[in-house]
């Protein structure tokens, strides 16, 4: 089940539920430390042990658990009780250069800004070029209800949150801090009962039964994607794309380029059919969905293409997914499509549509979100960037748990696109289109994160051989 974004005292009052109802806090304790302990553990497999850093509250108490489970050959713990007589012990452990720097400093119970030795001792971690930093449960120093800092705040590249996510750990302004955000939900509490607008994802969400292959599939029955992408310059995105729909296993994959991309774009594709602009009619005659945009960024384009994409997003009872440079073309709609509408932006593209900057889309996402959603004719959005966000005007919004810097990389997005159309286009996922997009958005995020693990230097070309359904 996804677990809902909560706030800090919702957390508190879960917890509160679970005592009187008999958990024992020593056990949950033990339980976190083993989520943490499993964790990192990949991590540190053949490499220097991680410096855990444990404060004298329940926060440090996980991480004392952590080092329990772990073990004094892959950790080494340092108890802070004060800041001023540890900093010469932190510098130590700092020169050794540890794998990673484990931040259980405080919880969610602070609630004062910090003195200026604590401040100082961050700053240090900060500073230490050691990485990467792992914040348990929030980023000390970070408000989990605001997201603003408590005068100083760890800056983590990866926050391990404790039960269920918390609001202020998705703003903007804890981004710096927060780093990619991963939820350790197996903890031994009592069943969560609080509700949310805003749920993150996971990986268990997508073991449904339709995601299954029947023996009884053939091509025509797993759907027909075609694509209209590729243009001077920019013939890459559709390769990119192309190959990316047909991971997804999509039975019949027809992408239509501009005629100078046509060659390029053929010669690299082997199982697509590709034909050159303008189609032909029976091109169309077969489709379950049809994708626009990736590579449609030449300025010379055909008035017609565009002409073509306001008609198909306007009046086609086929699903249709719009990304990158046609995103411009759509135009507003207050009227709900009875069929399926998705765009695909990143904060800058959505900020164009909505006429802002990208700086107003960031500072409240999901807000964005669901205005794209209703000027576009209710059409689902998926929010593009660190922690996509997908959903629509009204309903939940999903937040993906997955992906890495990596992704920040061109051709990302064409991946993600071709990626996600080839699903929509299989008639037995497009029911349920929000499952059916979050599971695209963690796959695209998975891929890249098993990319990471196994070299620094992966790019994005590599990125649709790692994609599975």
């Amino acid at each position: 089940m996804p677990d809902p974004v909560i706030s800090v005292e919702a957390m508190r009052s879960w917890e509160t539920a679970s005592w009187e109802q008999g958990v024992d806090r020593t056990g949950v304790i033990d339980q976190v430390g083993c989520a943490i302990a499993d964790w990192l553990r990949p991590q540190l497999k053949g490499k220097p042990p991680a410096l855990i850093l444990a404060g004298k509250g329940h926060n440090g108490d996980d991480g004392r658990a952590a080092a329990t489970h772990l073990g004094s050959d892959q950790t080494r713990l340092l108890e802070v009780w004060d800041p001023e007589e540890s900093v010469a012990e932190l510098e130590a452990h700092l020169s050794a250069t540890p794998t990673a720097i484990v931040d259980c400093l405080f919880g969610i119970g602070l609630n004062r800004p910090l003195n200026p030795s604590w401040s100082r001792f961050i700053q240090i971690i900060n500073e230490s070029g050691t990485g990467p930093v792992v914040s348990i449960d929030v980023p000390s120093g970070l408000d989990a209800e605001t997201g603003e800092t408590m005068g100083a705040a760890v800056e983590a590249d990866f926050t391990l949150t404790i039960g269920a996510p918390k609001r202020g750990l998705l703003t903007h302004n804890a981004l710096k801090y927060t780093g990619y955000l991963r939820v350790l939900s197996n903890i031994g509490l009592m069943p969560m009962v609080h509700k949310s607008d805003l749920y993150f994802s996971s990986e268990t969400d997508f073991r449904s039964q339709a995601f299954r292959k029947r023996p009884s599939d053939h091509k025509r029955t797993n759907g027909h994607l075609w694509l209209l992408a590729g243009s001077a310059g920019y013939h890459g995105a559709a390769v990119l794309a192309t190959r990316s729909a047909l991971r997804a296993q999509t039975g019949l994959v027809t992408l239509v380029t501009m005629p100078e991309t046509y060659s390029p774009v053929a010669a690299q594709l082997q199982q697509a059919m590709v034909r050159p602009w303008p189609p032909s009619p029976p091109a169309l005659a077969s489709a379950t969905a049809i994708l626009i945009g990736p590579g449609l960024a030449d300025p010379e384009l055909p008035d017609p293409v565009v002409t073509q994409t306001i008609n198909v997003w306007k009046r086609s009872p086929l699903p249709v997914i719009v990304d990158a440079s046609a995103l411009a073309w759509i135009p507003p709609s207050r009227t709900p499509f009875s069929s399926i509408r998705i765009i695909t932006p990143h904060p800058g593209e959505a900020a164009r549509l909505l006429g802002c900057q990208a700086r107003d889309i960031e500072h409240d996402r999901i807000a964005a979100l669901r205005k794209l959603s209703r000027t576009f004719g209710q059409c689902w959005v998926v929010l593009k960037g660190t922690h996509t966000l997908v959903g629509r005007s009204q309903g939940p919004v999903y937040v993906n748990a997955t992906g890495n810097p990596g992704l920040a990389q061109g051709g990302s997005g064409d991946v993600l696109a071709g990626f996600a159309a080839g699903l929509i286009a299989q008639p037995r996922l497009q029911p349920d289109v929000l499952l059916t997009l979050r599971r695209a958005v963690w796959q695209h995020g998975a891929a890249a994160d098993q990319l990471a693990d196994q070299r620094s230097n992966w790019i994005i070309e590599d990125l649709p051989e790692a994609l599975f359904v």
